[in-house]
C-alpha cells in the first residue's frame, strides 16, 4: 500500500478526484467539487492510498471541516475506504498518514467531525465538542495531539 499526499498539480489528482466523484459514499462528490474548485490552498492536501495504482481511499488534511463557526484547526476529514479494501486498517493508516503530514509541517493537534460511534475513538480521539451540521445532523468534534 501507498500513500501519497497530493495538491492540483500532481498527476494523480484527478483520477483521485473521479474516484471520490463517483465512490459510494455522497461525501465524495463534495470532495470532487472541493478539488474542481482548486479550493484546497497553502498546506491543505487530498491523501490518496493505492494498491498497485489503484485508488483504494483518500482523506483530507484540511483548515475546516463541515461545521461553521468554530476555531478548531486542522481537520483530518473525507476520509473513504472503498468497499473491497476494508477491514484492513486502512482508515487508520490514512489517519496517521495525514497526522505525520501535520505535525511535520508544524501542527500540535487535529481534529475530526463525525457521527459514527466508537470509531475514532479507538484510534486516540477525544470529543471534544458537539454541533449541527448544514444538514441537520448533531456531529462530534474529536481532537488528538500530534
Amino acid at each position: 500500500m501507498e500513500f501519497k499526499i497530493i495538491t492540483s498539480s500532481d498527476s494523480i489528482w484527478n483520477e483521485v478526484r473521479n474516484y471520490a466523484n463517483c465512490c459510494s459514499w455522497n461525501a465524495g462528490k463534495s470532495l470532487a467539487n472541493s478539488m474542481d474548485n482548486n479550493l484546497f490552498t497553502e498546506w491543505e492536501r487530498v491523501i490518496a492510498a493505492l494498491d498497485n495504482h489503484r485508488i483504494c481511499g483518500y482523506c483530507t488534511a484540511a483548515k475546516t471541516d463541515c461545521i461553521p463557526d468554530v476555531s478548531y484547526t486542522p481537520y483530518i476529514g473525507y476520509l473513504f475506504v472503498g468497499e473491497e479494501y476494508r477491514g484492513n486498517r486502512l482508515s487508520q493508516k490514512l489517519i496517521q498518514c495525514a497526522m505525520d503530514y501535520l505535525k511535520e509541517i508544524g501542527f500540535d493537534r487535529v481534529h475530526i467531525v463525525s457521527d459514527h460511534e466508537n470509531l475514532y475513538e479507538k484510534y486516540g480521539f477525544k470529543i471534544i465538542d458537539r454541533k449541527m451540521a448544514p444538514w441537520g445532523s448533531m456531529e462530534k468534534i474529536y481532537i488528538k495531539m500530534l
